[in-house]
């Protein structure tokens, strides 16, 4: 009987094994990756943001140069008789 006890703390104790080497710290492992990559992706998506937003400020800055007319071009819908 004492064997059998033994045994199956033997068993118990590598199916506890098991489940943390192959399963806990995987997954531990893997989750902290997926943070770091989306935390890394959020200060791109940022600074993308924040530069896209310097260049339409520095295009709203600087004047437009009026267009040429040339010649005397009259739409349509301002014809009137």
């Amino acid at each position: 009987m004492k064997f059998l006890e033994t045994a199956l703390e033997i068993f118990l104790l590598y199916l506890l094994y098991k489940f943390i080497f192959d399963f806990i710290i995987p997954v531990y492992q893997s989750s902290k990756k997926i943070k770091k990559q989306f935390g890394e992706m959020q200060e791109k998506m940022q600074s993308d943001l924040k530069n896209y937003q310097n260049q339409t400020q520095q295009k709203a800055s600087q004047p437009e140069p009026s267009p040429k007319k040339e010649g005397d071009y009259i739409d349509f819908e301002e014809i009137k008789k």
